[in-house]
C-alpha cells in the first residue's frame, strides 16, 4: 500500500475515533476508506483490521467517559456478556459477505438512523426515568447484547450510533451518558468480533497498530468535547454524520 494512502488512512482514523468517542459511527468513516484503500482484499480481512482499530479508540474513550458520567453497571455488564458472544457469532459469518453487499447494509442502516433521530428532535436531550422499567430494561439489553452485536460482528458501521439510539429510545438515557453506555458495550462487541478474526489470520497487524494509535488520539480529544459540549452537541452530530456518510455511500453506489 502506497505511502500517501497509509498516511491519509491514519487521518481518517483519528477521524474515526472522535465520532466513535462523541456519539459512534467511526466505522462509517474508516470502513469505507479501507474498502476503497484496498478494494481486492477480503471483506473480513477489512472489518478485522477496523476492529483491530476501533477496539483501541473505544477503550480510551470509555475511560474518559468513566471518569465523569455515572453508568448503570449491572445493565452494562448484562449487556457486555452477550455482546463478546453474539459479535463473535457474526464474525465468524462475515466471511459470506462480499464488498457488493455491504454497501447497500451500511446505506440501510444509515437510513434507519436518521429517519429516528429527525422524527423525535427532543429524544436524548434529558434524561426520561420515565422509561425505565424492568422489561424495557431487559429489552435494550437483548437488543444491544445480542441483536447489534451480531451485527456488529457481521459488518459493523453505525453499531456506536444503533447503541446510542437503544439507550435513548429504550430506557430514556440522555445522549451524553448513552455514548458513554454505547461505548463500554462497543468495547465487548469490537473485543468478540476481533477474536474471530484474528484467529482466522483476517487482520492486517501492521497497518492496524498505527490505526489505532491515531484512533486513541482522536477518541480522546472526541470524549472530552462531548462531554464538555452536552447532549445537544451530540445528537447535532450524529444527524451530520449520518447524512453525510449516507449521501457519500449512496453517490458511490449508484452515480460513480
Amino acid at each position: 500500500m502506497d505511502t500517501d494512502i497509509v498516511i491519509a488512512l491514519l487521518g481518517v482514523a483519528a477521524a474515526a475515533g472522535w465520532l466513535d468517542a462523541v456519539v459512534g459511527g467511526g466505522g462509517l468513516v474508516l470502513l469505507p476508506a479501507l474498502l476503497a484503500a484496498a478494494p481486492s482484499a477480503p471483506v473480513a480481512t477489512l472489518l478485522g483490521t477496523n476492529k483491530l482499530s476501533s477496539i483501541f479508540g473505544l477503550t480510551s474513550a470509555a475511560a474518559s467517559y468513566a471518569r465523569k458520567v455515572t453508568m448503570d453497571r449491572r445493565v452494562l455488564l448484562a449487556t457486555v456478556a452477550l455482546a463478546l458472544a453474539g459479535s463473535a457469532l457474526g464474525a465468524g459469518l462475515a466471511g459470506a459477505l462480499s464488498n457488493e453487499a455491504l454497501r447497500p447494509l451500511v446505506m440501510l442502516v444509515l437510513l434507519l438512523a436518521l429517519v429516528v433521530v429527525v422524527l423525535y428532535p427532543g429524544m436524548g436531550a434529558t434524561p426520561d426515568p420515565g422509561l425505565r422499567t424492568p422489561r424495557r430494561v431487559t429489552t435494550a439489553v437483548v437488543v444491544a447484547g445480542v441483536g447489534l452485536s451480531l451485527y456488529d460482528g457481521l459488518a459493523g458501521p453505525g453499531t456506536g450510533v444503533f447503541l446510542v439510539l437503544v439507550f435513548t429510545t429504550i430506557i430514556g438515557l440522555d445522549f451524553v451518558r448513552a455514548s458513554a453506555s454505547a461505548k463500554v458495550v462497543n468495547v465487548a462487541t469490537n473485543l468478540g468480533a476481533l477474536t474471530v478474526f484474528a484467529l482466522n489470520g483476517h487482520v492486517m497487524w501492521g497497518l492496524g497498530v498505527g490505526l489505532a494509535a491515531c484512533s486513541v488520539l482522536g477518541a480522546h480529544l472526541g470524549a472530552r468535547t462531548a462531554i464538555r459540549r452536552g447532549a445537544g452537541f451530540v445528537r447535532l452530530i450524529l444527524v451530520v454524520v449520518v447524512l453525510a456518510l449516507f449521501t457519500k455511500l449512496g453517490y458511490d453506489q449508484f452515480l460513480a
